[in-house]
């Protein structure tokens, strides 16, 4: 026999007999680990590790308590020792709810338990499931009734349903006694973002970075004492439709504060982050972990305005008064108070007022950024510093050749001195002719000026440039 054993379905519970024949269940109770990889995709990988007893020859193995969100096709039994090959498998997802025992009974015979008032007892009727596609018919005596008088006592449990979504193995064993086995699957219903809280100096210089692991469970179980581990990184998946997050469950919320983040190291093309310690991720259950923390990270501010000025071949005119645009940087190297690398996720800064109270002053996204690269996030726009840009000239010096000249007006309301960053993106070919403050051209596209703007005053900036198509 093979002593790998492809599986494709799930289910947990306890070990022996039940009336559904000869299978063995297996729950949590015989669980002697449980390792969860969740990645950004809402995907988990699941590592469930139980002690089952064997008999020689073929039986069926249910395993209860697993993810009802497994993906069945993925699923994988490992027996330590080998010896054991699977025959076939069954993912049993119809759960035992009152309206599914009402479904399952259509056709055959209920009683139900109706008040008699005049007695001040319980009458047992009988009755016959007509129908329940759109509403409860029942057949009682000679009348056709559309709502239940009363309790459904039902006979048995149908054969068909489970009371958790079990996997369900047929296995030849050539081994008896008793053996560890690890069931691996993949699921759905588990994910995992990254959440940045950064606290501003007084003075805007540097920042304290704490990074969180928010991570979801609602995979339909809890996983108990589990290894967490969390892969960040975008992997390629085939998307077949198969998954359905209709009616989630609202979710609880939970932190786990601990001096041991979680231990980061590259894997493939992704990076791994492990929790040193256990934890139990609940089901219906949000909770947040601390990823990485950084101290005294240097900051630079820059109030910025892009777009301001165009029109480079027609007529612009005068245009609006615009608010800067405030954005913050700092580098993700080790120098720089941080360097490691940062998960995709948003970032929320908040700053202390004058009372020391922290007030959120804005957030922003970030990509999955390496250790060594720059981060920017655009917080919002300056109240106080503002511009308003106009044409001056424009020429046609011949078909394909034109030349305008532009006048932009910063103001600052702030009692102190800031410099502003202006980013106009020229088409063409392009040439700036003349410029009232020397800028650089960051690319083919795009030119850049720094202009300082005094406290409570205004600074007027010109230029000239030729455009050809």
């Amino acid at each position: 026999m093979n002593k790998v054993i492809m599986a494709t379905m799930v289910a947990v519970g306890i070990s022996g007999m039940n009336a559904y024949g000869q299978e063995q269940q297996i729950g949590i109770e015989a669980q002697r680990g449980v390792a969860v990889t969740i990645y950004n995709e809402n995907l988990a990988l699941v590592r469930d590790q139980r002690s089952v007893e064997f008999r020689k020859g073929i039986s069926d193995l249910a395993f209860l308590d697993v993810s009802g969100r497994i993906r069945s096709e993925t699923s994988l039994l490992q027996v330590a020792g080998g010896g054991v090959g699977m025959l076939e498998q069954n993912f049993d997802f119809d759960l035992l709810t009152p309206a599914k025992l009402l479904e399952k009974s259509v056709g055959g015979k209920v009683r139900i338990a109706v008040w008699n008032h005049a007695t001040e007892t319980e009458d047992i009727v009988e009755a016959e499931v007509l129908s329940v596609s759109e509403g409860v018919v029942l057949k009682m005596g000679d009348q056709i009734v559309t709502d239940i008088p009363g309790r459904i006592i039902y006979d048995q449990v149908p054969s068909n349903l489970r009371a958790r979504p079990t996997l369900v193995m047929k296995v030849d064993s050539g081994v008896e006694g008793k053996r560890v086995v690890e069931l691996q699957y993949l699921t759905g219903g588990l994910s995992w973002k990254a959440d940045y809280v950064a606290s501003l100096s007084s003075d805007e210089k540097q920042l304290n970075l704490t990074g969180l692991v928010t991570l979801t469970n609602q995979s339909g179980v809890t996983y108990h004492n589990a290894k967490l581990q969390l892969v960040a990184g975008d992997l390629n998946l085939v998307k077949d439709g198969g998954e359905n997050y209709n009616n989630l469950a609202p979710v609880m919320m939970t932190m786990e504060q601990s001096d041991k983040q979680l231990q980061q190291e590259s894997l493939f093309e992704y990076h791994l982050y492990s929790l040193e310690r256990p934890t139990t991720i609940a089901q219906n259950q949000t909770k947040q972990v601390v990823m990485l923390t950084g101290v005294g990270i240097g900051v630079k501010k820059e109030y910025r305005f892009g777009g301001i000025t165009n029109g480079y071949t027609s007529v612009m005119g005068d245009r609006a008064l615009v608010n800067a645009s405030v954005r913050i940087s700092f580098s993700n190297t080790e120098a720089g108070g941080l360097g490691m690398p940062l998960p995709k996720g948003i970032v929320r800064v908040y700053k202390n007022d004058s009372k020391g109270q922290a007030i959120f002053v804005g957030e922003d996204r970030v990509e999955h950024t390496p250790k060594g690269e720059d981060v920017t996030l655009t917080l919002g726009e300056a109240f106080d510093v503002t511009a308003r840009a106009r044409q001056t000239e424009l020429s046609k010096i011949s078909n394909k050749v034109y030349e305008s000249a532009y006048e932009v007006e910063f103001k600052n309301a702030k009692g102190e001195e800031v410099e502003g960053t202006l980013v106009e993106a020229v088409p063409g070919d392009w040439k700036i002719l003349r410029e009232s403050v020397a800028g650089t051209k960051i690319n083919a596209q795009q030119m850049q000026w720094k202009i300082k703007i005094p406290a409570n005053g205004k600074t007027i900036f010109t230029y000239r440039v030729r455009v050809t198509y």
